[in-house]
């Protein structure tokens, strides 16, 4: 990211036969990185990417919960099951809002938000869902430290809006 002569930032993005120039609106006080261009481009798409998959993951393990599990698991397993999916949800949507965020001020904030939302979704839904399926009641004590994940990414987040 650099700063041109009129106070505003540009990314220089590589298209498949030329650079293509994106402006960003950001105010001359935005903190400047020396981060590669390459690598800020890589993270805007990798966080979508993940994003979008673990959405599609949870839209399929809902589906799974709701037709196959539903005479297979207890009440109070499936209700953790759907725990499970519906925080891997909402985290899939907040891994796309990071990339959105991560194209218009790429930093550490929306970085580390980005990996917190990963971290918590294999955590805390992933601990839940092992749960559900071997029955091991242990694996609970793992899903308080994806909660955590979770809010600390909300909060790297909120502080990522600084910049934009």
């Amino acid at each position: 990211m650099l700063r041109n002569d009129t106070g505003c930032y540009a990314r220089y993005m590589p298209a498949a036969t030329s650079h293509v120039t994106e402006r960003l609106d950001l105010p001359s006080s935005a903190p400047t990185t020396s981060w590669s261009p390459r690598y800020i481009a890589l993270m805007d798409r990798l966080f979508l990417i993940i994003g979008a998959l673990s959405a599609a993951a949870a839209v399929a393990a809902g589906a799974f919960g709701a037709h196959a599990l539903r005479a297979r698991l207890e009440p109070r397993m499936l209700e953790v099951f759907e725990t499970a999916v519906r925080y891997q949800m909402y985290h899939a949507f907040a891994l796309i809002a990071v990339a959105w965020v991560a194209s218009r001020a790429p930093g550490q904030m929306p970085s580390a938000a980005g990996w917190l939302f990963v971290a918590g979704t294999v955590l805390f839904s992933g601990s839940l869902y092992a749960m559900t399926f071997t029955g091991v009641g242990a694996l609970g004590a793992i899903t308080p430290l994806g909660g955590v994940c979770f809010i600390a990414g909300w909060i790297a987040l909120a502080l990522s809006a600084r910049a934009i």
